[in-house]
């Protein structure tokens, strides 16, 4: 993999209490349409999901939602878009959006998206894959997340043989440059990004 084609966007089903937090979810959609890079996400049409998504159709992009039989009504499916694939579970659903991406970003969101996210992050510690994951710090929603992966490091459950590699962007403007640049690093070249790293890169 030499370029990023798909990108995965793992985000909440709900707005949030922040604007800037819809604002974020509709600049990435524009930025992935601009750039030719597809959109592979959870498939409904509430919230970050569907900000994001529409956003991308609105800009004249491409999208694939993934989304579970029981959560076509709760989500509402969005149906506009050119590829949707209704899966049995949630297992399915996480399977396919894995294997459909070149990359992943997590905007803000709730319990799903922070697990969508740590288990990319298991896998890649595992060396299950080598796809990069950024972190979209929308008004630093991710610190206490990034604050908890330090703490980790410093009681040792974050082992220096079992490095998290994640990337970060305070931007949306800074993410498609940043998951290019990590692409573009061999798997063996790429640097464990602790937090204070990442915001540097």
């Amino acid at each position: 993999m030499n370029q990023i084609k798909t990108v995965c966007v793992y985000c909440g089903s709900g707005p949030g209490n922040n604007p800037r937090f819809v604002e974020a979810a509709v600049a990435l959609g524009k930025s992935f349409a601009e750039n030719n890079v597809r959109l592979v996400y959870g498939g409904g049409s509430i919230g970050l999901m569907g900000a994001v998504a529409k956003s991308t159709l609105d800009h004249g992009g491409s999208v694939t939602g993934i989304i579970p039989e029981f959560l076509r009504a709760r989500e509402n499916a969005l149906t506009s878009v050119q590829e949707m694939i209704v899966t049995p579970d949630m297992h399915e659903r996480k399977r396919l959006m894995f294997e459909r991406s070149d990359a992943f970003v997590a905007l803000p969101g709730g319990i799903g998206t922070l697990e969508e996210l740590v288990e990319q992050l298991t896998w890649q510690q595992l060396g299950r894959h080598h796809k990069p994951i950024l972190l979209a710090n929308v008004d630093g929603f991710w610190e206490p997340l990034l604050s908890l992966l330090n703490h980790m490091r410093m009681t040792e459950f974050i082992r220096p043989t079992l490095p998290i590699n994640v990337l970060m962007a305070d931007r949306v403007d800074e993410i498609l440059p940043r998951l290019r640049s990590a692409v573009a690093r061999t798997p063996e070249a790429a640097k464990d990004l602790a937090p204070e790293v990442a915001r540097r890169l």
